[in-house]
């Protein structure tokens, strides 16, 4: 066990003077970095703006906000309008639904008129069927009353006429004659 131990264990003085080591070593690669840096920065002019550049910059921006303050009002103009239309268009297809629904309302209205009037004038003509009939069955009582009143009026006119008027004798039935009179 103690083998274990004694080769698991570092030497705390030979690890802390690595990582000094590592440390100087990050320390220069910083500080050469650093000197670059500035050097870069101070061999370069137009890396730092000048006030006049700044300014320049400043109007750009200005302009440019101004420019998209107006696109903005614009599409906001725009965005209005196209909600204005979007109102229209729903109260279109509002429309255009109910009219639709009516045409196939008055559609089958149409359809079904035939039908309709076939009943209302089957309806109307009933009364008038039975009329007809009615006056029909009046007029044969009244041709035969007729024919009756015709029949007894020739009787009466016979005899008072004296008119001989042909008879045909019935078969069983023995007629008399009047002889030479």
């Amino acid at each position: 066990m103690t083998e274990s131990i004694g080769i698991n264990v570092i030497d705390p003085q030979a690890e802390v003077a690595r990582l000094r080591e590592e440390l100087q070593m990050r320390d220069s690669l910083v500080q050469q970095l650093s000197q670059e840096l500035f050097r870069l920065v101070k061999g370069n002019a137009a890396f730092m703006p000048s006030s006049e550049v700044s300014e320049r910059h400043l109007v750009e921006v200005r302009a440019l906000r101004e420019q998209l303050k107006g696109v903005e009002e614009q599409v906001s103009f725009y965005q209005g309008q196209i909600s204005d239309r979007d109102g229209e268009i729903y109260q279109l297809r509002q429309s255009v639904q109910e009219l639709s629904d009516r045409s196939r309302m008055l559609e089958q209205v149409v359809e079904e008129l035939p039908k309709i009037y076939r009943q209302k004038f089957a309806e109307r003509l009933a009364p008038v069927k039975e009329k007809v009939v009615q006056i029909q069955r009046e007029n044969r009582q009244l041709h035969a009353e007729l024919q009756s009143v015709s029949y007894r009026l020739a009787v009466r006119n016979r005899r008072q006429t004296h008119l001989d008027l042909p008879s045909f004798p019935r078969p069983g039935i023995v007629m008399p004659s009047f002889g030479n009179a």
